[in-house]
């Protein structure tokens, strides 16, 4: 039987990606709040893997307790955790932040990435096996203007993976960060509130990395032997350099 790999955030963009570059190799619990997306996803892999929809939120802890909890015995041993569920809301001065927007991108990018994990790793330790990889970003490690709450909470899973990896460390499960630059998905049109014009603009003049340049840097990660480890990982497109300098007549 194939491992079993859980993905966060697999209804669409990267976490869609994921799912689909490890099939071969995983059954896969994909999970999402857009039920009839991971339903399509799930008919779509149907010829390559074994797949279970876990339609939850990641901010309501209850839900994802109970939705771990209740995996029918064949889904219980989880191998691989892949948190990659996260967002990004608005860009404004730290003195005009919209509050709603702070609570979306802490609950999600922080306080959901530990529920889930939380809810998973005890089964990883039982059997002392398994790996997390957790979604982080360049903006983890590079403040830019107006990025203010999105820097931090992604700083703070920056913080949770070296946090994690310690804790761990004893048990046998490897603990990875991947940090993507600027990846073309739907994260701008969330970021700019459907505003798909201002979206737009800013995969404009350069090629941006697209999710499948993450995805497959994940599963070169997933093939490591037992005893390598990759710990983090950056991973820019050619025309970035920092979350500040990007050329933009970089084709």
């Amino acid at each position: 039987m194939k491992p079993i790999a859980l993905v966060t955030g697999a209804s669409s963009g990267i976490g869609k990606a994921i799912a689909k570059q490890i099939a071969d190799h995983y059954h896969l619990i994909i999970c999402g709040r857009r039920t009839s997306r991971l339903e399509a996803l799930s008919k779509e892999l149907n010829n390559k893997t074994q797949t279970l929809i876990g339609s939850f939120d990641v901010r309501d802890q209850s839900a994802v307790s109970h939705f771990i909890d209740t995996l029918p015995d064949e889904w219980q041993n989880i191998s691989i955790l892949i948190n990659n569920a996260g967002n990004a809301h608005g860009m404004s001065y730290i003195h005009e932040g919209d509050i709603q927007d702070w609570d979306a991108m802490i609950d999600i990018n922080v306080k959901g990435l530990l529920y889930v994990s939380r809810a998973v790793i005890p089964k990883m330790i039982k059997k002392q096996h398994g790996h997390i990889i957790n979604l982080g970003s360049i903006a983890g490690t590079d403040v830019y203007p107006r990025g203010n709450v999105y820097n931090a909470s992604k700083f703070a899973v920056d913080a949770l993976t070296k946090g994690m990896r310690m804790d761990l460390n004893t048990h046998g499960i490897k603990v990875s960060e991947i940090k993507p630059g600027l990846v073309k998905t739907e994260f701008s049109e969330v970021r700019f509130k459907g505003d798909l014009e201002k979206a737009k603009e800013t995969y404009l003049g350069y090629h941006p990395l697209q999710a499948q340049d993450i995805a497959e840097c994940i599963a070169f990660m997933l093939s490591r032997p037992k005893h390598v480890n990759i710990g983090d990982m950056i991973v820019l497109p050619l025309a970035q350099a920092s979350s500040t300098l990007l050329n933009k007549q970089q084709k």
